[in-house]
């Protein structure tokens, strides 16, 4: 029997940013505004990849090792709130080209390697807040988060002792990045 583990392509948050994210968090939204995203949680998904097993995985990070791409700067200064999936999200108002040509690249590899994706187009989020209550009102705009994205990486989505969190698999440089 194989197993199976639960992957994601996503680029990496500074854990500064996090916890300024965090902390503003904390400052903006009330208590009841949903359950929040732990810091070390954070992130923003490009590609979704599923349940699959270590053979795909490794042809899927073989294939990611062979992107080669410009790092770009990424810039969070929007926030939203989607109803339907009871998600309040942070993300770009402007999302640079290079950001979006990666996950156009990993979301078509993944496609073409099996691995479902969602016909939805990209949009670039980093979620806040899951199970958000439906009167979430969203922070006034003056907020921006910005850091240059030298890699993207990928991660396996675990759930011990009751809990979810993110481990880095593998990560890979963009540009120039060592």
């Amino acid at each position: 029997m194989s197993t199976t583990r639960r992957l994601f392509f996503a680029l990496e948050i500074p854990d500064e940013l996090q916890q300024q994210i965090v902390y503003w968090r904390a400052q903006c939204f009330p208590a009841h505004a949903g359950r929040p995203v732990a810091a070390a949680n954070l992130h923003m998904t490009l590609a979704f990849l599923g349940e699959i097993g270590a053979q795909k995985q490794q042809a899927l990070c073989t294939l990611a090792g062979r992107i080669r791409q410009p790092g770009f700067t990424l810039t969070l200064n929007d926030a939203g709130h989607w109803p339907r999936p009871r998600v309040v999200w942070l993300g770009p108002r402007r999302t640079p080209r290079g950001l979006l040509q990666l996950a156009s690249i990993l979301r078509s590899q993944a496609a073409r390697s099996g691995c479902a994706q969602n016909p939805q187009p990209f949009h670039p989020h980093v979620t806040l807040y899951r199970q958000a209550s439906d009167s979430v009102s969203l922070p006034p705009p003056g907020f921006a988060w910005q850091w240059p994205v030298n890699a993207f990486a990928l991660y396996a989505s675990v759930f011990e002792r009751g809990r979810t969190h993110y481990r880095l698999l593998s990560r890979w440089p963009l540009g120039n990045a060592p």
